[in-house]
């Protein structure tokens, strides 16, 4: 049962993505939009009236998790600031009991130092949950800022959290099932470095790169990431370029949806279909599944991640 069942905005999107075998591992989408949520703070434009209206229509921050039925283990990637509601949600999706103080989370795998993507770790601290030793992997310099600046730093001394060393393109088995592997990628990096993630079950695998500046300034062909994996959760936070009236979008670069799908236009439409664009930011007009941009989307033979939605990795 997808959380009792995605009340807060889903419309068809509490569908599964793919058939989850029972028993085996599978990717969880908790959230979908950019590092302020959908609604965003403030926002009094048409974009977000609607889902200040209806609650149904707002979307958490991008977040996925790494779920084990057959071992009970749950990872997230990112601790985003609506962390609380998504271990909540996960704990539905999974029937997790669990006991009081404790998230029961086996881990958290943190992308970089961009507000949406760490910030939730503070509810691990002794305000609020007061979980103990939360295994938290990140690459060195991520591990830096959350071991030497206030208030994460709190976090670390008084054992909240415990600290796992990432290194670029050196995967880290999660159990005899399952494996990650950080993908180092160019981004903002003014307090740390930004990595994305390959996720591998037994027979399936999953792409996951929400924050990057433009797919052109990566050291790899992003093509080929996409080759080896069966979905590919891409940067999606701008559909085009002008979407924020008066702001320099060159000072926050992200891929366009309109400018990644011009780029794989010309992919096989079997390799199309794994791309599932995420982080999308509250001015993206593809956040609306009815919309044009949306349907635009899915002529191209491309997708829009959906909240809820689940991904096999294989028995």
């Amino acid at each position: 049962m997808l959380w009792a069942l995605c009340s807060a905005g889903c419309h068809s999107v509490c569908e599964d993505a793919d058939a989850v075998p029972r028993g085996g591992p599978y990717v969880l989408v908790l959230g979908i939009a950019q590092d302020g949520g959908y609604p965003q703070s403030a926002c009094r434009r048409a974009c977000c009236e609607a889902a200040w209206r209806d609650p149904a229509r707002r979307r958490l921050v991008s977040c996925l998790a790494i779920v084990d039925p057959t071992s009970g283990e749950r990872w997230l990637i990112e601790a985003t600031p609506d962390l609380k509601v998504q271990v909540r949600r996960l704990d539905e999706a999974t029937g997790f009991a669990g006991s009081p103080g404790r998230t029961g989370l086996t881990g958290i795998f943190v992308t970089h130092a961009h507000i949406g993507h760490y910030t939730g770790l503070q509810m691990l601290g002794r305000e609020v949950i007061g979980d103990d030793a939360v295994p938290v992997y990140a690459m060195a310099r991520m591990r830096s800022f959350l071991s030497e600046s206030g208030p994460w730093s709190l976090l670390v001394s008084e054992r909240h959290i415990e600290l796992r060393e990432l290194r670029a393109s050196e995967p880290v088995r999660l159990n005899d099932r399952l494996m990650i592997t950080p993908l180092s990628v160019p981004h903002r990096d003014e307090f740390s470095e930004t990595v994305g993630f390959r996720i591998e079950g037994p027979t399936r695998s999953v792409l996951f790169v929400p924050d990057i500046d433009k797919w052109e300034r990566w050291d790899v062909r992003v093509e080929d990431e996409i080759a080896r994996v069966d979905v590919a959760y891409l940067d999606g936070t701008f559909f085009a370029k002008g979407e924020i009236p008066g702001r320099d979008m060159s000072e926050i670069p992200h891929p366009f949806i309109e400018e990644s799908m011009r780029r794989f236009e010309l992919l096989p439409a079997r390799v199309r279909a794994r791309i599932r664009f995420i982080h999308l930011n509250h001015t993206n007009p593809a956040m609306d599944p009815a919309g044009d941009a949306a349907a635009r989307v899915r002529r191209a033979g491309f997708g829009v991640a959906r909240q809820g939605e689940r991904v096999s990795l294989g028995e």
